[in-house]
């Protein structure tokens, strides 16, 4: 609840890395091919003002690899189902604008960002929406404000690998530079594999990828454990 013109937002800081996410509601028309759907839109902003490594202009692309990253985590983990952003068949849904920030670059954005948007997807509010059928006209109660349902709580593990020898897990940018290779890991509170996202580098043997799954699967706990703590903390009473 750190930005309070958004609908929901969390700040996550992860060693010296920082990430905000804010989302945003707005209503639309629902895809014509799917009418009992919503949408989720991501994005992951890397400015300059992170790091010397960026420039201002376009989304360079590791801030596309990231963005893909993250869409691929929503779609994948069935965070939320997009029919529950659908309000009437059809005529109206839920778009929700996922921005996320980095303020502070020091490696495993991947990681930092997907906590920044499961904690912010927590933290929304969204107002009660109803058509009035003779009208047509969507109607807004700012007053009566719902949650929204989050099926799954995917969290990011990330590897830096060393020629298959060494894991170092959630490492700073310095690491990511001298590693052979990364390797992210994105798992649910069920201990599924919702994503695995490893681009080239040094490959990994069966055995330590078996490891870094059981090692991403203890670190969710850690992380649920903690966001809920947080979630349950600004709650008022």
């Amino acid at each position: 609840g750190s930005i309070t013109t958004a609908d929901g937002s969390a700040l996550v800081k992860l060693g010296n890395t920082t990430v905000i996410c804010g989302v945003k509601a707005e209503l639309a028309a629902p895809p014509a091919d799917s009418p009992n759907k919503g949408y989720i839109v991501p994005n992951v902003e890397l400015p300059s003002l992170c790091s010397t490594r960026f420039r201002s202009g376009p989304p360079g692309e590791e801030a596309q690899a990231a963005s893909q990253f993250i869409a691929d985590v929503i779609e994948n983990s069935q965070i939320i189902e997009k029919e529950d952003l659908c309000i009437a068949n059809g005529k109206l849904a839920w778009v929700l604008y996922c921005d996320i920030i980095c303020l502070d670059y020091d490696g495993n954005i991947l990681d930092a960002s997907t906590f920044a948007l499961l904690a912010a997807l927590k933290n929304v509010q969204l107002p009660t929406v109803t058509v009035n059928e003779e009208t047509g006209l969507s109607e807004v109660n700012f007053k009566q404000k719902n949650p929204l349902i989050i099926r799954k709580h995917p969290v990011a593990t990330s590897f830096a690998i060393f020629d298959d020898t060494l894991l170092i897990v959630d490492p700073t940018v310095e690491e990511e530079d001298l590693a052979t290779g990364t390797v992210t890991l994105v798992t649910d509170e069920d201990g599924r594999l919702c994503s695995i996202h490893k681009p080239g580098g040094s490959p990994l043997t069966g055995a330590k990828l078996q490891d870094c799954i059981s090692r991403a699967v203890t670190r969710h706990k850690e992380v649920k454990k903690l966001i809920d703590k947080v979630i349950k903390s600004i709650q008022p009473e």
